[in-house]
Parts: C-alpha cells; structure tokens; sequence
C-alpha cells in the first residue's frame, strides 16, 4: 500500500471519527432536551392532583393535557429565535443556548409549590416554566435536525439524521427508566405523589447543564462555514418567504405525521390507563416496551431510506397510516391485556416510524444553507403546535363528551391530508438543495 493509500485511510477514518463525534454530542444533548420535556408526561399522572385539584381523575388529566397543548404556543417562536441564531451566528449557538433553556424550565418545574400552597399561583408558574420548555424546543428541533443532516456525508444523510428521532423517543425512554426506578424501588406511590414527582426535574437540570458544556465543544458545519463565505448571513423571515414551496411542504408533510407521533408517544401512556384500563405498572411497562421498538426502527427506516428514497417511506406512512389508525385504535380500547396492547401499538409503530425516521432530514434537503436552520424549525413549529401538542387534549376532549372514538377518525384524516403532499412532492434524496448556500 502507498504513502498516499495509508494517508487516505487514516484521513477517512478521522473524518469518520469527527462525524460521529458531532453526532453524539448533538444526539445527547436531544436526549437531555426532550427528557426534560417528557418528564412531564411521564408524571403528569403524580403530580396534576397537585396542580389541578378535582376528584375526576379525566378531568385532572385533561387540565394537564390542555396545559401540554398551550406550551406548544412558543414552539413557533422558539422556531423563528433559535433559527435565527443558528443561520445568523452558527449552529453550535444555537444549540447550546437551547438546552440551556431547557435547564431553566425543568428548575421551575422543580421547586414550584402546589395548589395546596400558593393556590392559582401553581399551575401558573407550571405554565411558565412548560412556556420556557416550549421555547427551548421550538429552536432545538430546526438547529439539530439541520446540524445532523450537514455534519454527516452525502450517502448517510438519512441513517445519520434519523438519530435525531433515537433521541427523541430516547428522551421519553429515559424519563419512563426514572419513573419505574422511583415507582419500584426509591418510592412508595404515596411518596411520588406528594414530593417524589420533583426528583425528575431536577434530574433534567442537571442533564442539561451538562449537556450544554458539551454543545460548546461542537465543530460548526462545513455548510455553514462555507455558505458564511459565499453569501452574507440572514435567517431572516423575508429570505425564508422567498421560499414559499417549500414552507407549505414542511407543513404539509408534518401535519399528519406530527399528530401520529404524538398520539402514539404522549398521549399512549394516558390513553392505555384511562381508555384500555391497565394498572400504572402495566401502563408504565408497555409503553416502556413499545418506545424500545420505536426506536429500534428509526436507523434501519433512516438507512433504508438512503438506498431507496425518502418519498417511499412517506407514502408508505402516509397509506398505512390513513387505513390502520382506526382499527388499531379501536382494537386497543377493547383489549384488557397488556401483551396485546404492546403489540398493538407496535404495529401502529412500524408505519408511523416512516415518518418520524426521515421528516427531519426531508425538510433539511428541501432548503439551503443561508436559511435552512429557520426554514426546518419555524413551519415545522407551527405546525407541530396547531396539529401535534393539541393531540391529547383532542383526544381527551372528545373523550369527556362521551365520543372517544372520533378521535381515532380525526387522526386517520390528518395522514390522509399528508399523504396527498407526500405522493406529489418531489424525493429530496435526489433533488436535495444541501449543495446549495444561495
């Protein structure tokens, strides 16, 4: 082998190296973000008696809910903050000032008093704090998904960025492992239920922190350095409007698959206690389960994506999506096994995987570099807040009025809309704008 052989080698290696490196970082730091967000859920069932006193437990779920639903408010303009910073000054700003955020948020949730003490005060300041929360993911969303797409190579673009999602679900995985060591070994349930649901926040706080010092070691893009070179940065909403095509795919695209998400991860936990009638044990374990799976598809769904297209995938959420939902749905409610509600939901999965593994790397490759951060986070935002956020309180609305079931069909029509955008759009894979730094 020559000198110029072994050197090639050694620099693929360290190029490969330095790939990966960013991607973790970034990933954890995804993790710690959304942990602390889903900690929430994760014990929403301990504390909202704490927050919202009443003696009908659907009730206290669906102030919880509706509150979960309301942060999602700031998430647009999380989108527009956070984008801006990371096409103006860099993705590595961004991202660290984001989890940075998010520290302050879960504190708030930590130390806030409950009902009990301060009175309407409480889920005031729970409002606050799940504000802040909000923001912080607004801009995380845009910064890291556009952060792993131009930090991987051009042929792994797909397996790459579907960590992103990894994260995510790990994220809630993460708050579910908490919730079990504090539910079977720390704490009785009358412990979490009175001070123990605190432990998790600060948990989150900590992680956070930590995370944060990590961002700040992160190499800045090639994309974005380079496109710095090439053209003046912006981030601006008028250069983003030039743009209009692509805004309306984002929200096209996202409008089903963000509500499919949010159902079968946010709202399951709740809909398998209260609907299905499992005990919180059960409830905890099968949902626990399930999100192993989910995330377990999102690299091989990613992968896979990279040797055929993104648009397949799309479609094949978007036709199994719209026929599946009802009967899942319907079929989870009558079941009183565990078992079957896990497998149940894993089906639900295998299609709902086919959007979540790819939508962020397709929104990526739809802009270029000068405005791609803000172009992935703010439509994305707003779209997530109108159709992902409110999706348990959707839900649990229709439930309090006696009409569970058309939620199942509001959500089969949400695919159904994204489906149309996903057979008519073009495949990014191969008509990617990531080149581009206009």
């Amino acid at each position: 082998m020559t000198d110029q052989a072994v050197n090639s080698d050694q620099l693929d290696i360290t190029d490969v190296e330095r790939r990966l490196k960013a991607i973790f970082i970034g990933s954890v730091g995804n993790l710690v973000e959304w942990y602390d967000f889903y900690a929430y859920t994760a014990f929403a069932l301990y504390f909202a008696p704490a927050f919202f006193p009443t003696s009908d437990p659907v009730v206290q779920q669906f102030n919880a809910a509706v509150l979960f639903a309301a942060t999602f408010l700031m998430r647009p303009l999380g989108g527009w903050l956070f984008g801006y910073l990371a096409d103006h000054f860099g993705r590595r700003l961004s991202l660290t000032l984001s989890v940075v955020c998010m520290c302050f948020g879960s504190l708030m949730i930590a130390v806030t008093p409950t009902y009990a003490t301060i009175g309407f005060a409480a889920p005031a300041i729970l409002a606050l704090a799940r504000v802040i929360e909000g923001l912080s993911l607004g801009g995380e969303y845009g910064a890291s998904a556009t952060y792993l797409s131009e930090v991987a190579d051009a042929k792994h673009r797909g397996f790459y960025s579907s960590f992103q999602y990894v994260t995510l679900i790990g994220g809630q995985l993460t708050a579910i492992i908490v919730l079990l060591l504090l539910q079977k070994v720390f704490l009785t349930p009358e412990e979490l239920k009175a001070w123990g649901w605190r432990i998790p926040f600060v948990i989150g706080a900590g992680l956070a922190i930590f995370a944060a010092v990590m961002r700040r070691s992160l190499q800045e893009t090639e994309a974005f350095i380079e496109a710095k070179k090439a053209v003046k940065p912006t981030g601006s909403i008028a250069s983003l409007l030039k743009y209009p095509r692509e805004l309306l795919l984002v929200v096209g695209l996202t409008a089903g698959g963000t509500a499919a998400f949010y159902t079968f991860t946010t709202y399951m936990q709740t809909f398998v206690k209260l609907s299905v009638g499992l005990t919180e044990d059960q409830t905890t374990t099968v949902i626990f389960g399930s999100l192993i799976f989910a995330t377990i598809l999102q690299p091989l769904y990613g992968a896979l994506s990279d040797r055929i297209g993104r648009k397949p995938l799309l479609i094949f959420f978007g036709v199994v999506g719209t026929l599946a939902t009802v009967p899942i749905l319907m079929t989870l409610k009558e079941t009183k096994s565990p078992f079957v509600a896990f497998l149940l939901i894993c089906a639900a999965w295998i299609f709902v995987a086919g959007y979540t593994s790819i939508n962020a790397i397709v929104k990526a490759e739809l802009f270029p570099t000068n405005v791609r951060a803000l172009g992935v986070g703010l439509p994305y935002a707003i779209t997530v807040s109108i159709f992902g956020g409110t999706a348990p309180a959707v839900a649990l609305y229709f439930k309090t009025i006696g009409h569970e079931e058309w939620f199942y069909y509001y959500l089969s029509g949400m695919i159904c809309l994204s489906l149309i955008i996903y057979a008519t759009m073009r495949d990014t894979k191969h008509e990617s704008a990531m080149h581009r730094h206009e």
